[in-house]
């Protein structure tokens, strides 16, 4: 079965614990980075999973189970509905659009998200993570056979984005990379060897205000996680606790024209005006969020053998 390990503020310090329904069992060591867990870990949970679960999850602070420093690369525009949704062609897709968040974006699972005072259009990406375990440093050729030597763990992710400042000024990390802007986790999901086979079937869904907005499946990823990690390792070094965010559903606040009316846009009007009057659009949109909407994302396979939890955030000015 999988191991949920979450980390958590009690009394204040930092701990580790492996979550059993609504109860923690507490590892031995305070592990300060979640490198350090991967590292040295695993006999101490799986010594925590077979004792008594001894801490109520409702008397603790659940903290972001990834930890600065790490790396959080993006993949963009991954399902098949959200290329459709934004104009382009699944069939006809032959790259991997890659990109980077600070880490500085992480965030705790149930806590705020503050909008920064000049973002208006504010959207969200539920996204399954990868958590790699293992350093890459030269090019690996990664198969559904030894994936699990690779990725130590998975979780939720919230890619928070401010389009206003992504889309118009061209800068993805910029506008996806505000402090608080990828809240992750409740848990780092250990699987078994066996249980990988899970990647391909986990249903992500994520609610603004308990209203269902983007729903689909990992069996949609069109590039997957395997042939993702081998592109990503002919040109990147990993390390152990970095995370690979496999890409959002469909149903994001943001729509853009169809390619055509884009064509035609582009020719009639200069780029300023382009930008300002897609701001215009978006800003009549009532699904971007607003202070005070609270977002809620969870990850789960349909058998309820992978289950990462439910991540619940609130908007804040």
């Amino acid at each position: 079965m999988p191991t949920n390990l979450a980390r958590y503020e009690a009394a204040g310090r930092t701990h580790w614990g492996v979550v059993k329904g609504d109860v923690l069992s507490p590892l031995d060591k305070p592990y300060e980075t979640t490198a350090a867990l991967i590292d040295g870990g695993r006999e101490d949970w799986q010594a925590a999973a077979a004792q008594p679960a001894s801490v109520a999850l409702a008397d603790v602070q659940l903290l972001s189970p990834v930890t600065a420093p790490a790396r959080l690369i993006c993949q963009g525009a991954n399902y098949r509905q959200h290329m459709i949704e934004s104009g382009m062609n699944p069939d006809a897709k032959t790259f991997n659009m890659f990109f980077e968040k600070s880490d500085c974006s992480l965030n705790e699972p149930n806590g705020r998200v503050i909008k920064p005072g000049h973002v208006e259009l504010l959207d969200y990406e539920i996204e399954l993570a990868l958590v790699f375990g293992k350093a890459i440093t030269a090019p690996v050729a990664v198969t559904a056979q030894n994936i699990a030597d690779y990725v130590f763990a998975i979780a939720i992710a919230n890619d928070v984005s401010a389009r206003d400042i992504q889309l118009p000024q061209t800068q993805f990390f910029k506008g996806k990379s505000y402090r608080g802007f990828c809240p992750m986790g409740p848990y780092l999901t250990v699987l078994d060897r066996d249980e990988f086979r899970y990647l391909d079937q986990l249903d992500l869904t994520l609610s603004v205000n308990g209203s269902v907005r983007q729903q689909d499946n990992t069996k949609n990823l069109v590039f997957k996680p395997a042939e993702t990690i081998s592109e990503l390792s002919t040109f990147s070094d990993i390390a152990p606790g970095d995370v690979l965010l496999t890409g959002t559903p469909s149903g994001c606040a943001l729509r853009v024209p169809p390619p055509l009316l884009r064509k035609f846009l582009q020719l009639i009007l200069p780029e300023r005006k382009l930008w300002e009057a897609f701001r215009k659009g978006q800003a009549r949109r009532p699904q971007y969020l607003k202070p005070r909407d609270v977002v809620s994302a969870h990850i789960a396979s349909k058998d309820g053998v992978v289950d990462l939890g439910e991540q619940r955030v609130t908007i804040a000015a």
